[in-house]
């Protein structure tokens, strides 16, 4: 029931990830940053000095700076270590008992720090809505777009962009700012969701569509 050890894979490059049938252009003035799980309990399967995650890292560590100079908010997701069966339900069933409240568990990685103008949501279950106050972080910040990042791709990741559409906010997918138990579950979250749900794009096409300078 434990998270598995998780093998190096590169990550996916332009040309490898999926067209989305949506044609949503990013608007940095409408849209809100979404690092997703970023602790070392949820981190600590991968290698840590190899592709996906020191790569992940860096370029997360790359999106927030571009989200702050743009005045994008940003917030965080994170469990609560022993956390009461009541609220862990039936992820209990598939991941055991979950974090503790140790530090090497619940912090979130130092190289993503929350900063003070960032805002940590306690994560409930794979979606970040769920139980959350994300919808009304969202709307009382007139933001109508949601740019997701960090780990799992295909669990919570995913989940969120997928209630996010179904909250009539369009959800973007950073595919290097992702990362996953595997290539193939990786590449497969892409695939779903750019047939269903939200737009996968790498950081570079996104910083794009931001103002000159904030790119780098």
């Amino acid at each position: 029931m434990a998270i598995p050890k998780i093998v190096a894979y590169p990550l996916p490059t332009g040309q490898e990830i999926p067209s989305a049938r949506m044609s949503w252009t990013f608007d940095p003035g409408c849209a809100a940053v979404l690092i997703h799980d970023m602790q070392n309990y949820f981190l600590s399967p991968f290698e840590a000095d190899a592709s996906p995650i020191a790569p992940v890292i860096a370029n997360i560590v790359r999106l927030k700076r571009c989200a702050h100079a743009a005045g994008m908010p940003v917030f965080y997701t994170a469990q609560n270590g022993n956390q009461d069966p009541r609220d862990r339900g039936l992820q209990a069933d598939l991941w055991g008992p979950g974090m503790t409240d140790a530090p090497g568990h619940q912090n979130i990685v130092e190289a993503l720090k929350p900063g003070e103008e960032d805002i940590v949501l306690v994560k409930h279950r794979y979606s970040a809505y769920q139980m959350s106050n994300l919808a009304h972080h969202m709307q009382a910040r007139g933001r109508s777009q949601l740019v997701i990042c960090g780990v799992y791709a295909h669990i919570g990741c995913l989940l969120t962009a997928a209630e996010a559409f179904q909250r009539d906010v369009k959800p973007f997918l950073v595919a290097d700012a992702l990362a996953d138990f595997s290539r193939e579950r990786h590449d497969m979250a892409l695939a779903y969701a750019a047939m269903t749900c939200a737009v996968p794009l790498t950081l570079d096409a996104l910083s794009r569509s931001l103002p000159q300078g904030e790119a780098s």
